[in-house]
């Protein structure tokens, strides 16, 4: 991924020298498991550990990796010769009834498990976030909306404690997600432990705090990588939601809320005026990238037989990038949260704007209440709201003109139910709810 998307400790771990020093460490631990198990000379794998502790700058050397793979054109022989160069015969110890895979996959498990580690501080960050704004704006009212156009009123803190509920959903989700990708292989070839103890495997899980894979016929099933993508798929739509929200409340018709306009920024090299939603914007392209990688994911879980490498260059960009990008998002989603600027005042002028309109259903089941038909009383009040719009006239006044109105309904019971607070009774309530969703 570019620079600009990066976070130095997501790139951190998929930077190749992390790759070769789990690599390393994969290796070491299962040569350990075999020297505690009277396998091989527990000594000579002291001595190992030892030398290869001493010797991590020269071992830990990307560049000179890449050369060996020039020749060999195999990246785990040109890693195993290296470290043979550097510490001579004893490493021989290593990889002892191993197969590629082994090392690649549970290298990968660690990896994918320490990324989603990071991943979920920044879900917890923007929950933390969300959680305070929908408590400061719990009691703002503003016009819900469908398809657009003006519905009934909410407030700024119930819809911000919506997105919460839903990020809580999706910490849950990658969080077993997580669980189901922190696995390890000790196989062999085909996975059927010919030349490798199955104690092996399981004492280096115990080791690298994994589980070990039921049946893994060589490579770990693609499956629980599917899952991890999707989880981070989600995440990403629930990213382009949000920001799609605050998009759309920033345009200036609308300019109930807005991205925070920092000193000394410019919103456009043509137009001074301009404030942009740049960030918003930002953040619904990304989430496009990181779905993106969904499709090839799903894809990968098919192989030939035991195993072959299609998922293999997939992987290499698709899952670093997801994740890498995914990080991003969730930190600058946080920040724009965190200064996000509400206006109330135009919130109400927003709520003004269409002359009481939003209280056509709560007049229409008053009237029902009070006796009359459904359908006519839906037609008596849709008669008024009609003329409301193209007039550009109160509603309340419309109605009070309709006898068939007024003599169900008093003009101060009329009155009374164009108050909007009667609309957010239980908006406390309903963002009490939300911000108790369960996060595991």
């Amino acid at each position: 991924m570019i620079p600009r998307y990066s976070r130095p400790a997501m790139t951190a771990v998929f930077a190749p020298e992390n790759k070769l020093r789990l690599w390393l460490e994969v290796e070491l631990s299962v040569a350990e498991a075999m020297a505690e198990l009277g396998q091989i000379d527990q000594a000579a794998v002291a001595r190992l550990r030892a030398e290869t502790s001493g010797a991590m700058d020269r071992l830990i050397d990307p560049a000179a990796v890449d050369a060996i793979e020039a020749t060999t054109r195999h990246d785990v022989i040109a890693f195993l010769t290296h470290v043979e160069n550097v510490c001579g015969p004893e490493a021989r110890l290593l990889h002892l009834g191993m197969t590629s895979s082994d090392l690649l996959d549970t290298t990968l498990a660690l990896q994918l498990r320490e990324a989603g580690r990071l991943i979920m501080a920044e879900l917890d960050a923007l929950l933390t976030v969300l959680a305070r704004r929908a408590r400061e704006h719990a009691g703002d009212i503003c016009i819900g909306r469908s398809h657009g156009i003006h519905a009934e009123p909410t407030t700024m803190g119930v819809k911000l404690a919506g997105f919460y509920a839903e990020f809580a959903r999706q910490r849950r989700r990658f969080s077993t997600a997580i669980r189901d990708v922190s696995t390890c292989a000790i196989s062999g070839a085909v996975g059927t432990f010919a030349n490798i103890d199955p104690r092996v495997e399981a004492m280096v899980a115990e080791r690298l705090g994994l589980e070990v894979e039921p049946v893994s016929t060589q490579v770990i099933p693609r499956d629980r990588h599917a899952a991890f993508a999707c989880a981070l798929g989600q995440i990403a739509s629930s990213i382009e939601r949000l920001a799609t929200e605050i998009r759309h409340l920033q345009r200036s018709e609308v300019r109930e809320a807005e991205e925070y306009f920092h000193a000394g920024q410019k919103g456009s090299s043509a137009m001074p005026h301009k404030r942009n939603p740049v960030l918003s914007e930002n953040l619904t392209g990304l989430a496009r990238i990181i779905r993106a990688g969904v499709v090839p994911a799903l894809e990968n879980v098919v192989l030939w037989h035991e195993r072959d490498i299609a998922h293999s260059s997939v992987e290499r960009v698709m899952l670093p990038d997801s994740c890498i990008l995914a990080d991003f998002a969730l930190s600058r989603l946080t920040g724009m949260m965190d200064k996000l600027v509400v206006h109330p005042e135009r919130m109400q002028q927003n709520l003004d704007a269409t002359h009481g309109l939003y209280n056509s259903q709560t007049v229409l089941l008053a009237l029902i209440d009070a006796g009359m038909a459904r359908q006519a009383a839906y037609e008596l009040v849709q008669k008024s709201a009609m003329r409301a719009w193209e007039e550009e006239r109160p509603l309340l006044d419309l109605l009070g003109a309709e006898s068939a109105i007024t003599d169900l309904l008093p003009d101060s019971h009329l009155r009374a139910l164009f108050d909007p607070a009667r609309h957010t009774t239980h908006a406390g309530a309903i963002i009490d709810r939300a911000l108790a969703t369960p996060l595991t």
